[in-house]
């Protein structure tokens, strides 16, 4: 009898820094037990001090990625990044509404930590209006879920706040939004997933004294992707309660690998790098996945 994998995608641009981006992406769908592939909307040059230069990808080789991967595997579910212009949305969407991507998760990249652009203006009104109906999950920060709203809605500041604009983006046809804190300033932090059936979780951990917090947006939205997908094999089903616990482990999973490279040095130049998160951190150490 044959078996397989549960099988991942991501869409989203590179980082030859191996921090974020579609390198992050495959080093936590590995860590997190899944079979990763990849469609490439753009060449970055970054590192961890920033991005330098961005090189779209043509829209319609990002199709013939699209059609290279789900042409030839069942993919359990999907990940978007990094997108850029609204073609590229606007492909997504297509493809989305096509079926073949399996669990839909989508991370609204907008802005870098270094302060570069990465969606074009005219493409967040294509995020918004046609990219979250066809999400299962949206994973917005607290600038991003501020703007996915309106260009003059402030960030959330408390916990009610966050509540609330968790709510009114669900209104915009996600399936879901975890709403992540780690932008907040100070305390614990504290993330939000909200569902259409009215449950609101809260998730809550110790924030980690560290610099080295590159691609930490990347990284979470691929383990609650490799989660969806190998718990979704194992129950044959994707509920709010399922999506909870996917949520609750990749939260888990991403302290775990902020702890581990907390002390991390590895940009010859240290003065105001951001290092990567230790994304090894169960298969180095052994820990428990």
């Amino acid at each position: 009898m044959s078996t397989r994998p549960p099988i991942t995608l991501s869409i989203a641009g590179t980082d030859p820094s191996g921090g974020a981006g579609i390198h992050a992406d495959l080093k936590t769908f590995t860590a997190r037990k899944t079979l990763g592939t990849t469609v490439i909307t753009a060449l970055v040059a970054q590192n961890t001090h920033g991005v330098s230069r961005v090189y779209p990808i043509d829209d319609d080789f990002v199709a013939d990625q699209f059609d290279s991967v789900l042409t030839d595997m069942p993919v359990d579910a999907t990940k978007s990044g990094m997108l850029g212009t609204r073609s590229l949305v606007e492909l997504v969407v297509a493809r989305a509404a096509e079926g073949g991507l399996g669990f839909y998760t989508v991370d609204p990249v907008m802005v870098a930590t270094s302060g570069h652009r990465l969606l074009e203006a005219d493409a967040v009104d294509a995020v918004c209006t046609h990219l979250l109906p066809v999400a299962d999950l949206i994973t917005p920060n607290l600038p991003e879920a501020a703007l996915l709203l309106s260009d003059d809605e402030p960030e959330a500041q408390t916990s009610e706040q966050m509540r609330d604009q968790a709510l009114r983006l669900l209104e915009r046809g996600a399936g879901a939004v975890l709403l992540k804190g780690g932008h907040g300033s100070d305390g614990d932090v504290f993330d939000i997933l909200a569902t259409r059936d009215g449950q609101i979780r809260e998730f809550t951990h110790p924030r980690v004294a560290t610099a080295n917090t590159h691609g930490t947006g990347c990284t979470l939205s691929a383990a609650i992707t490799a989660e969806v997908a190998v718990l979704g094999r194992e129950r044959a089903a994707i509920g709010p309660d399922l999506l909870g616990e996917a949520v609750g482990n990749a939260l888990d999973y991403l302290a775990r690998a902020l702890k581990s490279a907390a002390d991390w040095q590895v940009s010859l130049d240290p003065e105001g790098a951001h290092g990567p998160v230790d994304h090894q951190v169960d298969i180095v150490r052994g820990r428990p996945a």
